[in-house]
């Protein structure tokens, strides 16, 4: 053996400071297309629970008027709904259509302020 042999340090063995930061980088940037992804998800599945209620309280009022067997009078009217623990606002909305047998309805429904859903249909004289 010679004496450069001997002489020389061994390399230490493990990470440098630069490897960690990098892989802590790519662990964060990983946690936050993960919890980006989750969020969506959740604001989607939130979006579909609302339309479906909605949906129940808009057909709910178009069906109500459809069975009345009367003609609906013209004009505007806001009604509460509460469907699956949750409340919500119809807008009914009836308007005159060129043919004088027919009317046409409209439901919006709103949670608070915010629009959910718009159902229209045309009623006729029975």
């Amino acid at each position: 053996m010679s004496l450069d042999q001997t002489r020389r340090p061994r390399r230490a063995r493990g990470f440098t400071l630069i490897e960690v930061l990098v892989a802590l980088g790519i662990v964060a940037t990983a946690l936050i297309a993960g919890f980006q992804a989750s969020s969506a998800l959740t604001r989607n599945a939130q979006r579909q629970s609302n339309l479906l209620l909605g949906h129940l309280c808009a057909e709910n009022e178009l069906v109500k008027a459809r069975l009345s067997k009367q003609m609906p009078g013209v004009g505007d009217n806001l009604i509460a709904c509460e469907q699956g623990g949750r409340s919500f606002n119809v807008n009914l909305s009836v308007r005159p259509t060129p043919n004088p047998s027919f009317r046409r309805m409209d439901a919006q429904v709103l949670d608070g302020d915010i629009p959910v859903l718009n159902l229209s249909t045309v009623i006729g004289r029975y």
